[in-house]
């Protein structure tokens, strides 16, 4: 199987746009909605609309995944939201852990696991995969590259459920926010990394190209993600 290049471009267009708003980081994390028309998607930030996509090479994306989403995913943080109140009101969990433990893990795992993996993934490219140093832990870096990788993206999922039951346990409107934006991109994206790999055999040097500039791109939305995450927390 051959890799087409034009057969990924409509999610790389639709990966680009949502990195492309990362920089909204810093702008007042007021609830985000989104509304859609044939020519763009915008968000609206105080009833100001700031556009997401636009016509895209004669494509138009068009975004109804998080509406769709929502209800589902609501239903699911309702079965753990209680819990998280009783923790509160027994004095179980203090105040600032439900209020930055969420992030504090997540950032420990992206500024560990996230950086050395991508490190490690430059250092094949490099070609020093078959080296051995004090953080592969005895295996060649081409080995502990994938695991690594790997870890930081299982980390992500568990904490992200944990990030979404306690953003709505402290009244906020999941899914709503450049952050939520954000974290769906980059897991997004961490899950073509994760495929990719399967064309290195049948699409040569440009396969691999793909692999470790995605995965470039990728670190800079989870570092978007992290500013966001701060920007919110601040926020409330």
């Amino acid at each position: 199987m051959m890799l087409s290049l034009r057969s990924i471009s409509p999610l790389c267009l639709l990966v680009l746009g949502l990195w492309a708003k990362s920089v909204e980081a810093f702008l007042p994390s007021s609830p985000v909605s989104f509304t859609t028309s044939q020519s763009m998607i915008t968000m609206d930030h105080h009833h100001h609309h700031i556009p997401l996509f636009h016509d895209l090479g004669g494509s138009t994306i068009l975004v109804s995944v998080l509406d769709g989403l929502k209800g589902p995913i609501q239903s699911y943080v309702n079965i753990w939201t209680p819990l998280f109140q009783q923790a509160q009101d027994t004095g179980l969990v203090p105040d600032f852990l439900l209020h930055w433990g969420h992030g504090a893990a997540m950032a420990t795992v992206l500024l560990t696991m996230g950086v050395i993996g991508a490190y490690f993934g430059w250092q094949i490219r490099l070609g020093n995969g078959n080296d051995v140093n004090a953080l592969t832990l005895g295996e060649t870096i081409r080995e502990a590259h994938p695991k690594i990788i790997g870890g930081a993206l299982f980390f992500f999922l568990l904490g992200g459920q944990g990030g979404l039951v306690l953003y709505d346990f402290q009244g906020g409107d999941i899914l709503s926010s450049t952050h939520a934006v954000t974290a769906i991109t980059a897991i997004g994206l961490m899950g073509v990394q994760a495929i990719l790999p399967k064309f290195f055999a049948s699409g040569g040097q440009t396969a691999r190209d793909v692999h470790a500039y995605l995965g470039t791109a990728t670190m800079a939305v989870l570092f978007a993600h992290l500013a966001t995450g701060i920007n919110l927390g601040l926020s409330f």
